[in-house]
């Protein structure tokens, strides 16, 4: 893939990304001031978060790892691949169908999994309001297939841009239905709340991700794919054999997030018990992980999304010293956006999250800053291990990286059951966070050591130096504005939610400047991606691909 042709499809997406982050943005603000932080979030949070766990453990993980490699090759197919495609929905599509009604059936049994403290004395309306929304959210998987499918058939024809802009719906559909309910419904609370309130809100977020499925048939058609319900298995075979490895992955990794729910809603039950009110479970790690992800999404996704079909052609060809060189500069690419934005996450958690969940009191909006805090230092690593999880994909091997998710979750959750049993209640689910970092950088050298079989070795040295000198750039420039935001704080200055807003934006502003002279006088050269990404988004803006 040429360098503009990257950047242009990177472009796309992020563009794209940045517009859903911002409308998510906007829907979980709503989401924290309708629900809070404390249980009632989490019994939300928890069902609407349950879909998303069950599909990929069983589904999502193979589709975006496997069909992708798989589709490509198909295009030499007498039919352009249509009738692989077609065979591949009609398939996954009846399997998540019948999914949805086992979990339906036994919606209290994946809620006592996920949140068991939510049946323990004195919670029984928690518990019924979580395994109400649990019914109500679980149809989501089968559209969440629907959108996956059909936009990884669009990727793979070079259409990148789709998937990234239809979650831009979802989104609107939640503001719509969390803004009303702020105007209408305001301060309900798991005492106040009705069924017909449960209702709505559990049946409009499943609406919102119809919508966002079915925004993708009229691409598919301007595409020129044809689609039909096809049965049979014929020429699938290779790839449910490379899934079943996939599918071994995502369990141990939904296992390890399984154990997360677990230890986070284990303790906001104990901290209600303890008569803690501020929310510190699952609420405050969810949204805590939302902003940690906007900088992954906007530049990881975007340029392993374009990269792929790319990758998996240059491993067909055996161009494996090719296969590296692209992997190593996508993992510099990445390091661009990714390490000031630790750095920044690090320092500014609380103030960011203070700025972005207005409407609630400003102890439970810091404390999801600390958790960001904590989440900060894994996420360089973290966004590493992705893309090099997407070098064993190109290759088709699906059976190696699961050592590599497998001592991670293994660490993750000797970590999380640790801060559970030994630190207090309150800081349990900053050690969460604390967890994540850790796994994922021990894990980015266990993964590195597992692909150099396919790629030949990709040593640390290859972007340490360069990942260094942004680190430097990132903390020079913004330790001076940490100590004198601290200066003003120790001064006892109070600020309104007004100020403080303006203060993060000043803070932003000077620390991104800053931030680019600094790499740029340290010799940084990929620092250009941001001069390449910022013309893509503005061609983007003005014209239509």
């Amino acid at each position: 893939m040429k360098s503009n042709d990257l950047f242009r499809a990177s472009g796309i997406m992020a563009l794209g990304t940045i517009i859903s982050r911002i409308t998510g943005f906007v829907r979980g603000v709503l989401i924290v001031a309708v629900l809070g932080t404390a249980l009632l979030a989490d019994t939300y949070n928890v069902a609407n978060t349950m879909p998303n766990i069950l599909y990929n453990l069983l589904v999502g993980g193979a589709l975006t790892a496997i069909f992708i490699p798989q589709l490509v090759r198909s295009f030499d197919h007498e039919d352009g691949g249509d009738s692989f495609a077609s065979r591949l929905i009609t398939t996954i599509s009846i399997i998540l169908l019948i999914l949805v009604i086992i979990g339906v059936a036994f919606a209290p049994a994946l809620v006592r999994l996920y949140a068991p403290e939510f049946f323990t004395a004195g919670f029984e309306t928690e518990k019924e309001i979580a395994i109400a929304f649990t019914r109500y959210c679980l149809p989501q998987i089968f559209f969440l297939g629907i959108f996956t499918m059909l936009g990884q058939v669009a990727n793979a024809r070079g259409s990148f841009g789709p998937l990234m802009w239809a979650p831009i719906a979802n989104n609107l559909v939640g503001i719509l239905l969390f803004g009303s309910f702020l105007i209408f419904s305001p301060a309900i609370t798991a005492e106040s709340i009705t069924p017909l309130q449960i209702q709505i809100l559990g049946w409009g977020t499943t609406l919102s991700v119809v919508i966002q499925a079915l925004v993708l048939i009229p691409v598919i058609r301007h595409l020129g794919i044809s689609l039909k319900p096809q049965w049979g298995l014929s020429g699938l075979g290779k790839s449910f054999g490379l899934a079943g490895w996939t599918l071994l992955y995502v369990l141990i990794s939904q296992l390890g997030y399984l154990v997360t729910v677990n230890v986070a809603t284990s303790a906001a039950v104990r901290s209600a018990q303890e008569g803690i009110t501020r929310g510190v479970g699952y609420t405050p790690y969810t949204y805590a992980y939302f902003v940690m992800l906007l900088p992954y999404s906007i530049v990881t996704i975007s340029i392993i999304t374009a990269i792929l079909p790319h990758l998996s052609r240059l491993a067909v060809a055996k161009e494996r010293d090719e296969v590296r060189l692209q992997l190593i500069r996508a993992i510099k690419l990445v390091g661009v956006i990714t390490i000031p934005s630790a750095v920044a996450f690090l320092f500014f958690g609380p103030l960011i999250t203070q700025v972005i969940f207005v409407g609630i009191p400003a102890e439970d909006s810091r404390y999801i800053g600390y958790v960001l805090s904590a989440l900060s230092f894994g996420l360089v690593a973290f966004s590493i291990n992705l893309i090099l999880i997407r070098g064993f994909n190109a290759f088709e091997d699906t059976r190696t990286q699961v050592i590599s998710i497998f001592i991670i979750n293994l660490i993750s959750v000797a970590l999380s059951y640790t801060f559970l049993h030994f630190v207090k209640v309150q800081w349990v689910t900053i050690g969460l966070g604390l967890a994540f970092s850790i796994s994922y950088i021990v894990g980015l050298f266990v993964t590195l050591s597992l692909l150099k079989k396919h790629t030949g070795p990709i040593k640390i040295s290859d972007f340490f130096g360069q990942h260094l000198r942004l680190f430097g750039a990132a903390f020079g420039v913004m330790a001076p504005l940490y100590v004198l935001m601290r200066y003003i704080t120790w001064l006892g200055v109070e600020l309104t939610s007004l100020a403080r807003a303006g203060e993060l934006a000043i803070v932003m502003v000077m620390a991104f400047l800053g931030y680019l002279v600094a790499a740029k006088a340290a010799g940084v050269e990929e620092l250009s991606m941001i001069r390449h990404l910022r013309d893509s988004l503005l061609r983007r803006s003005s014209t239509t691909e």
